[in-house]
């Protein structure tokens, strides 16, 4: 019941499939421009690329659909019908979870069919084990950082604070490591780093030359987005609404 509500309001608000689109379009677009215009070693990595972008609109949808209830004080009735905390939440993390996993797997799909045109057969394999693994690992990332804004949201309850926070952990990082001298503090910024570290998974070429490697990379990430999960959880359990 509380999984079926939580779908229903989900998916009846105009801006879901807006941002779903908007994730999808632009990831694909971005990753064809990549791979289009430049000619890296690894154009499965490239054609993903399109995910720093499409990521923007996930974060949106995630930390909307827990900061729009408190915004409209749906939150209080939302509990008077379901007083189990824990069950709303996970409910609500298992309906944006379904729906990104879904967009995700379009978005992935259509970005390497237009990098395997772009760059013909010998470039690129759609059915090889790297390019499978950096395809899941890419649904997987999306997942991930649907949690991370998820439970980012629960903890903080205001849109912007939300997303400030959400966008600062993904994209101030990997900008502050372009302006270190120090290698070994760059290599560590790339390592911990939730975003850098998640889209590891991407790489199909030179996996020794990398900071970290794939699965341990979402790793990292799942660590950022359970912790803020947990402490979402306990505060949305223990305070008032």
């Amino acid at each position: 019941m509380i999984l079926r509500a939580e779908w229903t309001k989900l998916h009846t608000i105009r801006s879901t499939a807006w941002l779903l689109l908007a994730a999808a379009t632009s990831t694909i677009a971005l990753g064809a421009a990549t791979v289009a215009l430049t000619t890296g070693p690894d154009p499965v990595a490239a054609g993903l690329s399109g995910v720093y972008c499409g990521q923007i609109a996930i974060v949106v949808l995630a930390v909307s659909v827990m900061t729009n209830e408190y915004a409209s004080g749906l939150v209080s009735t939302t509990l008077v019908c379901a007083p189990r905390r824990t069950g709303v939440l996970l409910a609500k993390a298992a309906t944006v979870i379904a729906t990104v996993i879904s967009t995700g797997l379009a978005s992935v799909t259509g970005s390497l069919v237009a990098a395997r045109i772009l760059v013909g057969d010998q470039g690129l394999t759609v059915t090889s084990g790297p390019t499978l693994r950096a395809a899941l690992g890419t649904v997987l990332y999306l997942s991930l950082v649907t949690l991370l804004s998820l439970g980012i949201a629960t903890a903080l309850r205001h849109t912007a604070a939300a997303l400030t926070t959400v966008l600062s952990l993904l994209y101030l990082f990997p900008l502050l490591a372009q302006f270190i001298g120090d290698e070994r503090w760059h290599i560590r910024i790339e390592r911990y780093a939730p975003m850098s570290a998640g889209l590891a998974v991407q790489a199909t070429t030179n996996l020794g030359d990398l900071p970290i490697g794939p699965w341990s990379g979402l790793g990292v990430l799942a660590a950022y987005a359970g912790a803020a999960l947990l402490l979402g959880a306990v505060l949305f359990i223990t305070r008032d609404a």
